[in-house]
């Protein structure tokens, strides 16, 4: 497993690169579909931060490799999700 500092700073660079990607999206979007990427920019934050508050306050009663392959897994499959959701901007 790797520390909590490095998951941290892997999480908060995943984020920004999707924030600029849908920043630069955005740039191509008409004015009446701007909406879409405002939920997409909240979807991103959002998603930022509840991966590193999940990071520093474990759930009880799992073992620690446990819970963090799946909030691997989770923050894997979310941002997927919202790259799926700029390409279709």
């Amino acid at each position: 497993m790797t520390n909590k500092r490095t998951l941290k700073k892997c999480i908060n660079l995943i984020c920004e690169e999707l924030f600029a990607e849908c920043l630069a999206a955005s740039l191509h979007v008409d004015k009446q579909n701007f909406s879409n990427v405002e939920a997409l920019f909240f979807s991103i934050i959002k998603l930022q931060r509840n991966a590193i508050s999940r990071i520093s306050h474990p759930e009880p009663g799992m073992s620690a490799k446990q819970y963090y392959h799946d909030l691997k897994e989770k923050f894997s499959s979310e941002a997927s999700d919202i790259v799926d959701q700029i390409n279709n901007l």
